[in-house]
């Protein structure tokens, strides 16, 4: 149209070739007629007629608002009223002492002082709305802490929270509801939370924190907004949006940029009728009289929906603010939330981590219950059904399990719901068991987005089949709009499409938008934005729909539909790996090592304490403790709190609750075993009463793994004399300084026995110095040897087999570890070239056996001292005829570098392209080549309990009980040890560590080893306990060679977890009690197990089930004659088939016997 361009062209009168009278262009003067089309194109131009400069036309945009026009653009003419007199406003404050966080009616009952603007604090405060603003459409109160608030009524009921500051997340504005303006007068009270968005870092974002950092109260006031004059701004930054972020030369670009700019030529600050005018012109884009329609725009057009609106509040559980904090976060954010909705009915929301909504429960219940009812009206979506959003790459297994356990029986108990999508957007890669666990805690989706990070390959897919490690798939999509913290804006919209990189088997997105991390979620210009959007996609093609009003599962919904239910998706095979942050793996040693104990620690305590409550008696089973410890647990594996990527308050908070495991974990299994082994007590003796008169009796072990042992184990020999002396009748070594005794332990799985003299194939344990200063530790079946502070050998007695190459050596090596920018996040490949080798040093002889032997060195590195203790035993690692003996290293750190990384590494004369790796209820094999940048990339990698190098007939195992960072490098192996980043933990890792590692030959391929059973043993050690010999044979007494459970005909099944059923009644004592057990397949192949269950536990009945204990298919039970010997009992087996890498969940139901007596014992302690 020609208004488009008037201020580019001119018209000048025209004479036609036929003699006609001038147009009504003319200019020139004359009395000519006009013509009959007063629209005909002219004959006659003396105009300039330049092209349209189109990138000045753009940057004039930024006058519109804002900048140094402010006084005379739009910005002048947003706000109609504006006082901060205190006629009308009356501020109180009250300050919380120190770091304290009082609650609501806490802080009430405190004195408040009389405050006043600019100054640092949280107020309470009265209103007096002028009685002439009534008129107005909206008066709101402008409260600008520079920080995070909370808006309160007086009685504490939340209503909305404010972020303070001037970034994209501002929300500074309480929206004055009609009500409180009938009042004339009314209260509020307002919390300020002294920190920002993103904490209080010392300059950049993930710097440490700055304690001394104040707030400044900016602005208390109250406004009258002029409405129309901010409805322009949404709808010129559309615009605006539609001009920079779609392509050049397309209609709706060109359409936007032109009508932006008469809008500009319109527009006047000092006239408000231009507003209504510029309004008018924005309609050529958005659609006549679209305003009109609100949220019913998403219900106008015929196009096809592309991108899927979700609101969405990532917040970090823990990063750069403490657990209390996040408390706070959730209450403001999922407040202005239900605020929102109340204003926008399309605005549908979602939030995972049941354990915010728990904290949400606990701590502000009037706002729980506004959430429950919007939950309840299908506008607010619990999501993820997991405790916490955790890391998913150092959990174990059943960690992961716990994870979905208890976050989906909470949404259940409280909502009536299970959730149906798995919820990990921002998890440093995840494992390739989490389809199968996934699928089994009743979901079939999963969304996460991380990957848009790799800074090496870009990954294939948006929406694909996730195929685990066992086969199980779930339907996956990563948006392609990168990010899930949208702010839904034309650009967010564009790479919603364009980016989708499966686009021909699915052309569908979500659009996750919101501020998040640190909390806040969508925004009032958020919502409008979207209606602008989409009213602009309601005229054109030329920009995707997007959608408003559904939920994360509608889209996958129609994903499956529109897919053939997956099938005509890609598929990817095995784990996310993450090309980033892979230092996550090593940072907050001391983490790992409280994660990894605690995990152990609730394996053993529901196994003892359901073998005690199945007893007669008083004791019932602790589950309402045993909950309590595994959500703590679960809450430390938040994925910024177990990667150590998170400042140094919170790794306070987390060692806390660490110590707190182990206390309670020590108190419930000590409680348990005196049910099950009364007068007993471990080793080594707390108990001060316990000081003289103890009885003569027995060391007996207990094996918490479901697999027999047989191993030396050091026991402390302090104690009353009295029992010094019973305890060395049964040693079989005693150290030089006579403190330590050595025993040999042949313990069945899952059960107790005395312990054993040297058995006749035991491999007598040596330490010696040769002449030329070398140092050797040996058996009789491997031997190592240390040069000049450097591993030289390791070697094969049996098979007289050297493992280390010639002219290479092993041991501790430290590297250069500096990142680009996130410093406790990530380690490049580049770091690999700044190898320093590390010598021992001042070793020494410790121990020289018979059956265990040592030696001691220390190494120094600038600042740092590190001491490690090499030995060796005369035991092989397992029962299995390939089994070696471990050689086991113990360091004590005191670490003072920084921006260093040490590591262990071993050299093996070992061929074999891949390498495999401990993981989550299996294991993953990856490249020890670099041929392609995906190889490359895999540089650091996680593993669990182990890593190994094999090829046919031969291996070596690095076993960990503490680390999760590796690598394999051609025939080199490395486990990583301590890394020492600034930020944003200044202080990460320095100061006392103490962790193990160990080595592993086995003269087999891994598949054919013993290593997956001997990482367990070497993680969970036995418990040594002195019996008396009084202890009688009791109904749970184990036979020789067999506990309570026995895994048979399936070396490759490893029993992990026996534990209570969740829903059976444990405030009494009932007839009918139900186990559950947890099995997995460890190597990758099928099996076919033999379940062997006790006759002693009374089995009447066996089901598969879920993670969530939902009955499945019923099993038979096999009767069988007693391993014990028992005439009258029978043994029961059950047949279980396994594919690869799957774990199967049976639950029991047991009976009572009814001669079972509180004092007869668990074991049957052999004749003493």
């Amino acid at each position: 149209m020609a208004h488009e361009h008037s201020h580019h062209r001119q018209f000048s009168k025209a004479y036609t070739p036929f003699g006609n009278k001038g147009d009504s262009n003319s200019n020139n003067g004359g009395d000519d007629e006009r013509p009959a089309n007063p629209r005909a194109y002219p004959t006659l131009n003396f105009g300039p007629g330049n092209k349209w400069v189109k990138n000045l036309t753009r940057d004039r945009l930024n006058t519109f608002q804002g900048g140094r026009y402010s006084d005379i653009n739009l910005s002048s003419t947003l706000y109609t009223q504006r006082t901060d007199s205190s006629e009308y406003i009356k501020l109180k404050v009250w300050s919380a002492p120190d770091r304290t966080k009082p609650s609501f009616h806490e802080a009430m009952k405190q004195t408040f002082r009389e405050a006043k603007k600019h100054e640092s604090f949280g107020p309470s405060l009265s209103l007096t709305i002028p009685a002439h603003w009534n008129k107005y459409e909206r008066v709101q109160f402008e409260f600008d802490p520079g920080c995070e608030a909370m808006v309160y009524t007086t009685s504490g009921t939340p209503l909305q929270g404010i972020t303070g500051g001037w970034g994209g997340e501002r929300r500074v504005e309480y929206i004055i509801k009609p009500e409180q303006r009938a009042q004339g007068t009314f209260e509020l009270v307002i919390e300020s939370s002294c920190n920002g968005l993103f904490g209080v870092p010392w300059g950049d974002t993930i710097n440490p924190p700055d304690w001394n950092r104040y707030f400044n109260l900016d602005s208390a006031d109250l406004v009258v907004p002029n409405m129309e004059a901010w409805r322009l701004m949404w709808d010129f930054n559309t615009l605006r949006q539609l001009s920079d972020a779609l392509p050049g030369n397309t209609p709706l670009q060109n359409q936007a940029l032109t009508v932006a700019t008469d809008i500009l030529n319109v527009f006047r600050y000092d006239d408000p009728s231009t507003i209504a005018k510029s309004r008018k012109l924005a309609e050529q884009v958005l659609g006549e009289g679209w305003e009109k329609k609100a949220d019913g725009v998403y219900n106008e057009g015929t196009g096809k929906i592309h991108l899927w609106g979700i609101g969405h509040c990532h917040i970090d559980t823990a990063w750069l603010w403490p657990y209390s904090v996040t408390q706070q976060k959730v209450a403001r954010s999922w407040a202005t939330q239900v605020d929102l909705m109340d204003r926008y009915p399309e605005h549908r929301f979602t939030a995972s981590s049941a354990q915010q909504w728990k904290w949400l429960e606990q701590l502000y219940p009037p706002l729980f219950e506004r959430v429950k009812a919007k939950v309840l009206s299908g506008q607010f979506h619990p999501v993820g059904g997991s405790w916490v959003e955790n890391d998913a790459n150092m959990p174990s297994g059943e960690a992961l399990a716990r994870q979905l356990i208890y976050g989906q029986r909470f949404f259940q108990t409280r909502f009536g719901i299970r959730c149906n999508t798995a919820w990990l957007p921002d998890s440093f890669g995840v494992s390739g068991a989490l389809p199968q666990i996934i699928r089994e805690a009743g979901m079939e989706r999963f969304f996460t987005q991380k990957l848009s990070w790799n800074n090496i390959n870009v990954f294939p897919h948006t929406t694909f089949n996730w195929v685990g490690i066992d086969g199980t798939q779930v339907l996956c999509h990563m948006t392609p709009v990168d990010t899930y913290n949208a702010q839904a804006n034309v650009d967010d919209i564009r790479r919603g499409m364009n980016n989708n990189k499966n686009i021909e088997s699915s052309d569908t997105a979500l659009l996750v938008f919101g501020n998040g991390d640190g909390g806040g979620g969508p925004l009032a210009q958020m919502l409008e934005s979207l209606r602008r959007i989409r009213a602009a996609g309601n005229q054109t093609r030329d920009i995707p729909l997007v959608g408003m009003g559904t939920s994360v599962d509608d889209f996958f919904d129609d994903v499956e539909k529109n897919s053939d239910e997956g099938r005509k998706l890609p598929n990817w095979h095995g784990e996310l790996y993450l090309e980033f942050h892979r230092g996550t793996y090593t940072s907050h040693g001391i983490i790992k090592k409280g994660n990894r104990k605690s995990e152990i620690l609730l394996r053993e305590v529901e196994l003892l304490t359901t073998l005690a409550s199945l007893q007669k008696g008083s004791y019932v089973y602790p589950k309402g403790k045993i909950d309590d410890m595994w959500e703590n647990l679960l809450l430390n594996q938040f994925h910024d709190v177990l990667p150590g990527s998170a400042i140094g308050m919170v790794y306070e908070d987390a060692e806390r609750i660490y110590k707190d495991i182990a206390k309670q974990s020590d108190k419930l299994i000590k409680e348990a075993i005196s049910v099950l082994l009364p007068s007993s007590f471990m080793l080594p003796l707390e108990d001060t009463t316990l000081t003289s008169k103890i009885p003569r009796g027995r060391i007996i072990t207990l094996n918490t793994v479901h697999a027999p042992r047989r191993e030396i184990v050091p026991i402390s020999l302090a104690g009353p004399a009295n029992l010094t002396r019973w305890l060395k009748d049964e040693v079989v070594q005693i150290s030089k300084d006579g403190q330590t005794g050595y025993i040999m332990v042949d313990t069945p799985g899952g059960s107790v026995a005395p312990v054993t003299g040297l058995f006749a194939d035991s491999a007598g344990a040596h330490a010696f110095e040769t002449k030329t200063g070398d140092f050797i530790l040996k058996n009789s079946n491997i031997e190592l040897k240390i040069t000049n502070g450097r591993i030289v050998s390791l070697y094969d007695v049996q098979l007289e087999r050297e493992l280390i190459p010639e002219n290479t050596t092993g041991g501790l090596v430290v590297f250069d570890d500096k990142p680009g920018y996130w410093d406790a996040w990530d380690v490049e490949w580049y770091h690999l070239q700044t190898a320093q080798p590390l010598q021992f040093e001042s070793i020494k002889i410790v121990e020289n056996g018979p059956a265990y032997a040592s030696l001691e060195s220390t190494v120094t590195l600038g600042a740092s001292v590190i001491k490690v203790k090499i030995s060796i035993t005369s035991s092989t690692a397992t029962r299995r005829e390939s089994s070696r003996s471990t050689i086991r290293f113990d360091a004590e750190v005191d670490w003072r570098q920084r921006h260093n990384f040490l590591k262990f590494e071993i050299p093996l004369n070992i061929n074999n392209p891949e390498a495999i790796f401990d993981a989550a209820f299996g294991h993953v094999s990856r490249p020890t080549h670099r041929n392609t940048s995906q190889d490359l990339a895999k540089f650091e990698v996680c593993g669990h309990k182990y890593a190994d190098l094999s090829e046919y007939g031969y291996g070596v195992a690095i076993l960990s009980e503490s680390k999760y960072g590796f690598a394999a490098e051609g025939n080199v192996i490395r486990i990583s040890l301590l890394r020492s980043a600034t930020a944003p933990d200044p202080e990460q890792d320095q100061g006392y560590n103490s962790f193990s590692w160990a080595l592993l030959p086995h003269a087999s391929h891994f598949y054919d080893s013993d290593v997956p059973i001997a990482a367990h043993f070497f993680n969970s050690p036995v418990h040594v306990l002195y019996a008396p010999q009084a202890v009688p044979t009791g109904p749970l007494a184990a036979a020789e060679h067999h506990g309570l459970f026995n895994v048979e005909n399936a070396p490759n099944v490893i029993l992990e977890t026996v534990k209570r059923g969740d829903d059976d009644d444990h405030s009494k004592k009932t007839k009918q009690s139900s186990i559950v057990l947890r099995l997995y397949e460890a190597y990758g192949g099928h099996a076919h197990a033999k379940l062997h269950i006790s006759a002693k536990l009374g089995v009447s009945k066996a089901t598969l089930t879920n993670l969530l204990e939902d009955e499945g298919k019923s099993l038979e039970l096999h009767s069988v004659p007693a391993a014990d010997g028992t005439a009258e009992a029978e043994d029961t087996i059950l047949d279980l088939k396994f594919r690869a890498f799957q774990f199967i969940t049976v639950k029991l139901i047991v009976q009572g016997k009814p001669d079972v007596s509180q004092l007869e014992g668990w074991i049957n302690v052999l004749k003493i």
